[in-house]
């Protein structure tokens, strides 16, 4: 079981940059690959983006078109999402997930095994 605990949301005009982080912990050596999802008002949970366990690789969703970058440091445990150019659609609660994968080839909602419980990021026009 992996315990996540994000921060770093709050209001940002459309266009500028945000980070949120994720802090997690596990009592086994296992290896997770983490992602980040995010829930608008009204809508399903949806991908945004995933690192591997070591970091080396990464996916995004189509919708990031390059803003978003996601990074982890293992020595403290925790994962990045640097968001870039906000757009008012980038409104949403922010979730920190960890994947029952060590890689990135699978990363859908169902692959994951363990969710923190986000962080809201709001983007104002």
């Amino acid at each position: 079981q992996v315990q996540l605990v994000e921060s770093g949301g709050g209001l940002v005009q459309a266009g500028g940059s945000l980070r949120v982080s994720c802090a997690y912990s596990t009592l086994t050596s296992s290896r997770h690959a983490m992602g980040w999802f995010r829930q608008a008002p009204g809508k399903e949970r949806e991908f945004v983006a995933v690192i591997s366990w070591s970091g080396g690789n990464t996916k995004y969703a189509d919708f990031v078109k390059g803003r978003f970058t996601i990074s982890r440091d293992l020595a403290k445990n925790t994962v990045y999402l640097l968001m870039n150019s906000l757009e008012p659609e980038d409104t949403g609660i922010y979730y920190c997930a960890a994947s029952k994968y060590d890689d990135v080839i699978k990363s859908d909602y169902y692959d994951m095994v363990d969710w923190g419980k986000g962080t809201l990021v709001t983007v104002s026009s």
